[in-house]
Parts: C-alpha cells; structure tokens; sequence
C-alpha cells in the first residue's frame, strides 16, 4: 500500500475561502520553566466533539486561546477528555467543535485552506464511502457562505497514525525536556514514514508526529481519481 500526502491544490482555479475557526479549543500554555516551549497548536481539530453541555464559564476558558498555566491546561483538559473520541491528543492548542464563521467564493469537491485541515462536499464525502474509502468521519461547517447556493462541507475529524522512519531524522537528537515532555522535534524536509506504523483499516488521517500533514492510502488517490473529485493534490511518501 502506498501513501500520500494531501495539499490544496493552488492552480485549481477555485476562489473558496473560509473565515472560520473551531468553536471551541484547548488553550495554550505558558513558557515550561525548564526549556522554555509553551504556547499551542491549533494543528489537531476534533470538529465533531460537543463541549455545549458544560457550564458557562468553563466554556469561556474553553474558547480563548490565550496561555494559561500549565495545572490549569491539565484540568481543562480532563474536563474534556471524556467529550473526545479515545484515540484523541489532546494537545495546547488544540481545537473542538464544528467551524464556525463566515465563507465565500468556489469550492472543489475536496478543500484545504492553507492548513492541515481537510473538508469534503457532502457529496463527495457519500461517494468515497460508497466507494469503499475507510475512516471518514466529519461535522458540516457552521459558515455563512455568500451566494445562492452554498456547498454543504464537512470538515474532517482525523485520527493520528504513523512514525518517522529513523533514516529521515538526525542521528543524535535531545532527549525529551524531563519538565514538561517536549521533544524538541524538528520535522524533516524530506518524510520517509515507517511502514510498520502505518493503519491498515484508515485511509486518512494526520502524522501522529508531524500533526499538520494530511496522509492518506493509495485506495483513496484511486478513488478520489475514478470519481473525479478535485481541489486537492497528492504526494507520494516513501516508506521503509
């Protein structure tokens, strides 16, 4: 089995655009005292969590982005850590619920904006299941689109699957801050991925290392072409 990775496709000649983010999101974090990383990534999106049955203020903590202390991100996120699928990384940064905001101009039958976020026409989304296309799970957009007739998009919710291969990153690396965990990664400018890593039963997904590339199987390439779906491209990975 092969794999890609999924990148919009800028000579597609569509105009689509959305002004939009997730309703609700992890905050950040302050500075560790140790190596000093901190802040988020707004990289992992779970579109379909619901966070509307917690309190009202708690849902205010939960839709500002702003660093908050390291004991505080840890509650807020056991607080929804039981709303997120099992599998979830719930990460600084990290953002939940149905995108929300404002879109306008054209849109292919698969979309990317400039991000690792990965949304699909309603249609399209039936036909690649339909097709025999594995892991696909979304949340329709909560957009306000321009126009007379707006696309229904769905906006993927991505599992994390997949390692580097050893042979694309440094020999020697630093190990994990003891503080706080970093790692300290810097990902490579050429991604070989380890085989053995890899699902067999998910056709999409993000690098569970590199959080803000799109991967997906050689079964959906082939689907996405005898369908003829557009507005996204594809990159053959190596694997080892």
């Amino acid at each position: 089995m092969k794999f890609y990775k999924a990148d919009e496709d800028r000579s597609s000649g569509y105009t689509g655009q959305l002004d939009a983010a997730s309703r609700w999101c992890l905050p950040g974090v302050q500075p560790c005292p140790k190596c000093r990383a901190g802040g988020g990534s707004p990289w992992i999106s779970y579109p379909c969590v619901d966070l509307s049955g917690l309190p009202p203020h708690e849902l205010e903590k939960l839709s500002d982005p702003w660093p908050v202390p390291r004991e505080e991100f840890r509650r807020l996120r056991e607080l929804v850590r039981p709303l997120a699928p099992s599998w979830a990384l719930l990460e600084p940064g990290a953002e939940l619920g149905p995108c929300t905001g404002k879109g306008s101009g054209s849109f292919g039958q698969l979309f990317m904006q400039d991000s690792p976020t990965l949304f699909l026409r309603e249609e399209a989304m039936t036909e690649l299941r339909e097709a025999g296309v594995r892991g696909l799970q979304g949340c329709p957009v909560d957009v306000r689109f321009r126009g007379k007739s707006p696309p229904v998009l769905l906006q993927l919710q991505l599992e994390l699957h997949g390692l580097l291969h050893p042979d694309c990153l440094p020999p020697t690396r630093e190990p994990p801050c003891p503080e706080c965990g970093n790692s300290n990664l810097k990902w490579p400018k050429v991604i070989i991925l380890d085989a053995a890593s890899l699902p067999t039963d998910v056709d999409v997904f993000r690098h569970r290392q590199g959080w803000a590339t799109v991967i997906v199987s050689e079964r959906f390439v082939d689907a996405v072409a005898g369908l003829g779906l557009d507005g996204v491209t594809f990159q053959e990975l190596e694997t080892r």
